[in-house]
């Protein structure tokens, strides 16, 4: 049977993926799925980095603003939904894009991974929580990863909600939580392009963006946020969120603050080229003309 085409553009964060995805697809008659764990949030904007909609032009996004920052969001419902905008996509004659630097998410779709529907203990996560609370993230991290080490290449340390829930698979199922997610039969017929810009130049994105968003208003955002929501929920655990609302709570000045920004974003950064490069099914790229030959072969 032959597989409709996807195309993925992925690689770490401030490498220019939304940019370039963009460009793509009106070369190409594309849409884009976003494969992007926190840019699934409403009001989660400038610390995202999340294109603003006059930016995305007439080409449509899907799965962006899905979800409120205290709703729960798993892998396996990113898996259903994501294959049916792609299918959608499709359906349109068009290309669909799959873009964004979550490597489970992506992995989810291009492998099929057979993702355990696992039901949320409440009293189990309740727990982890007050442990994190008292003794901080980490021990429930290495807690995690003491059961399975391969667990330190796709959950990230510094997401308590990725944390707990991969700490409570592996206890519910009683197997690592990286041996449950197993390959199935490709549903799609995938080209995946990663952009590597390079260390110094990824470094210096990382750094402007994180001015870009101070300057755009990033403070403002995580005010009003806070004013609405919990501040200790999860989801303002991510990377731009966490630092700023520790900056309210007194615990840094604002340059401290956007400094960890930086280093937070860079080791990060670093954390998914580490998971990219373990594919060997990535293509690396540099800029968009490369990307354009890649897309332009696959198409045929």
């Amino acid at each position: 049977m032959k597989l409709e085409k996807l195309v993925v553009i992925s690689g770490p964060t401030a490498s220019g993926k939304s940019d370039l995805s963009i460009k793509l697809s009106k070369k190409f008659n594309g849409e884009i799925v976003s494969a992007d764990s926190r840019q699934i949030y409403k009001g989660l904007d400038i610390g995202t980095a999340k294109v603003k909609k006059k930016e995305r032009g007439e080409i449509p996004h899907y799965l962006i603003d899905i979800r409120k920052p205290n709703q729960f969001y798993t892998a396996s419902q990113y898996k259903k939904e994501a294959i049916g905008a792609i299918n959608k996509i499709i359906k349109k004659r068009k290309v669909p894009f799959l873009v964004g630097g979550t490597g489970l998410y992506i992995k989810s779709i291009v492998d099929n991974l057979k993702i355990p529907e696992v039901k949320p203990d409440l009293k189990l996560r309740k727990g982890l929580e007050q442990k994190i609370e008292k003794i901080g993230l980490r021990s429930v991290y290495e807690e995690l990863i003491r059961i399975d080490p391969e667990a330190a290449y796709i959950v990230d340390e510094k997401n308590p909600r990725r944390v707990i829930r991969a700490l409570e698979v592996a206890l519910k199922t009683k197997k690592p939580f990286s041996e449950l997610r197993k390959k199935g039969e490709a549903i799609f017929n995938t080209l995946q392009i990663a952009l590597n810009p390079g260390d110094k130049e990824l470094k210096k994105r990382v750094t402007k963006r994180t001015d870009k968003m101070v300057k755009d208003g990033l403070l403002k955002e995580v005010k009003n946020l806070i004013k609405i929501y919990d501040k200790n929920i999860s989801t303002f655990d991510a990377i731009g969120y966490r630092e700023i609302i520790d900056y309210f709570d007194k615990k840094y000045l604002l340059e401290e603050a956007i400094s960890k920004i930086n280093t937070n974003s860079w080791r990060y950064a670093k954390k998914q080229m580490s998971w990219f490069k373990k594919d060997p099914n990535v293509h690396w790229v540099k800029n968009q003309k490369e990307a354009e030959k890649l897309i332009y072969q696959f198409l045929k």
